[in-house]
């Protein structure tokens, strides 16, 4: 499915009914990341599945993907969609577009999640990173992408277990528009750190994370969760960033869960 938005179509599945949650994917991927917890979330609430702009089925806009431009995205697609209200669970990027909403319509979130997604700004180090990055997916494809996070999203073992999985995501990966992926890459470099929001969380929040994960440090992911009044957080072992893949199951139960203590019907068609 697909709306237009201030301009910009964007792609999404939106399927169940009941509760409104929202699953937001990670860089450089799409919404298809999120089919196994969605298909079994979509048994007992309404799932909202976007394509972040450029990525997927959206189209790519003008000028660096800014996460407060991301979430207005989503509010415009929620307006659309006639949801007031809803739980919030973002992946990687995804959980920076989470926050971003939050700051801008905190009186529109039930719930947050945070799957492998932390709240920091970019570390000084990691600026020219993003940068070179961005001036590489703009002049040879995905390639530099592929080549940057591929090896770091898996647990080692998963590698050798799962190929098939592995290879699917190259192939998600080699598929979308490199000029979309650099604009969101500068988008990420130019986002603020949001530790300042977490004393303000008063909704039901989820934090979950892998515990071999090379991009997202666990222990951060703990720390974060200390900080907000009512959080959840769960360590999965032996698993990477890729945590719907790796660990569907224990992914899937602990976003139920955050539904449950949400308990919005914000999305009832």
């Amino acid at each position: 499915m697909q709306k237009t938005i201030d301009g910009i179509r964007i792609g999404y599945d939106d399927a169940g009914s009941g509760d409104a949650l929202v699953l937001i994917h990670g860089f450089p991927l799409d919404r298809t990341t999120w089919e196994i917890p969605a298909a079994v979330l979509a048994k007992s609430c309404r799932v909202i599945r976007p394509d972040l702009r450029g990525l997927g089925e959206s189209a790519r806009g003008e000028g660096p993907a800014l996460m407060e431009t991301l979430a207005g995205d989503l509010a415009g697609l929620l307006d659309a969609l006639g949801v007031e209200r809803s739980i919030m669970v973002g992946h990687s990027l995804g959980t920076y577009v989470a926050l971003a909403f939050f700051r801008m319509y905190a009186e529109r979130v039930a719930g947050l999640g945070f799957v492998a997604g932390h709240v920091s700004a970019d570390t000084p180090e990691l600026l020219p990173v993003r940068d070179l990055l961005a001036s590489r997916l703009s002049a040879e494809g995905m390639q530099p992408a592929i080549d940057s996070y591929v090896p770091r999203f898996f647990a080692p073992p998963f590698y050798k277990e799962h190929a098939n999985i592995v290879e699917r995501t190259v192939a998600l990966m080699q598929g979308q528009d490199p000029l979309a992926a650099a604009a969101l890459v500068i988008g990420m470099k130019e986002r603020v750190g949001s530790e300042d929001l977490l004393e303000d969380i008063a909704v039901p929040t989820l934090i979950v994370a892998g515990e071999n994960d090379e991009l997202i440090s666990a222990a951060a992911l703990a720390r974060t969760a200390a900080a907000i009044a009512d959080c959840e957080y769960v360590l999965i072992p032996s698993v990477g960033h890729m945590l719907m893949d790796e660990a569907p199951l224990e992914t899937t139960a602990a976003i139920e869960r955050l539904v449950a203590r949400c308990g919005v019907e914000a999305g009832v068609r």
